[in-house]
């Protein structure tokens, strides 16, 4: 993965073999609003689809002001697909845990970009910020994330009970996994 500095600022620009991963600009509208607006996104990240475009854009504004959540970009179509972050850990107060979460378009699912994001961040997350622990939760019903979850290399912990709101207004569990920075170097070497 490369890794660059963002001009004028402390975010940093990756890359993956298929990915560009960068701050969002207001000129990412259409491409974040097409995703944002899909029944089937949203609620399986926990929110509700996006109502209008101006609803996106105040996203991406708060995006914006934030450092460590990227624009996922196809290189082949310089599309954004997706994007993804380091949070606070709701569950966790150390600063040196963070939680990453992601979302990616409809089209996109399915093609190994998840996995290969989600490696992408865990290796800056780890190598750069020198994080102590990295967090995943998905709600039961989201199977795919499961498996991203899961084929990156993180471990099980447990089911945190009645836990989320869901944006209908449901309460679900949080399934919950985490990897420590020494599970991380294990993982990297065992896979040479």
């Amino acid at each position: 993965m490369k890794c660059k500095d963002k001009q004028g600022a402390s975010m940093k620009t990756l890359e993956t073999s298929r990915l560009i991963l960068r701050g969002f600009s207001e000129s990412d509208l259409e491409d974040t609003y097409a995703y944002c607006v899909d029944p089937e996104v949203g609620p399986n990240a926990g929110w509700m689809p996006h109502k209008n475009k101006e609803e996106t854009l105040t996203i991406i504004h708060h995006f914006m002001l934030n450092e460590e959540v990227w624009a996922i970009v196809e290189k082949e179509s310089m599309k954004v697909i997706g994007s993804v972050g380091l949070h606070a850990d709701r569950k966790r107060s150390t600063p040196d845990v963070k939680m990453i979460g992601y979302v990616l378009a409809k089209p996109t699912w399915g093609q190994g970009y998840a996995v290969e994001v989600v490696k992408g961040v865990l290796e800056y997350a780890f190598e750069e910020m020198k994080l102590k622990m990295v967090t995943v939760y998905h709600y039961p019903f989201n199977t795919r994330s499961r498996r991203v979850i899961e084929k990156t290399g993180f471990h099980y912990e447990g089911m945190l009970r009645y836990s989320s709101k869901l944006p209908d207004g449901r309460i679900t569990d949080d399934v919950c996994y985490s990897m420590d920075v020494d599970e991380y170097y294990h993982l990297r070497e065992s896979k040479g």
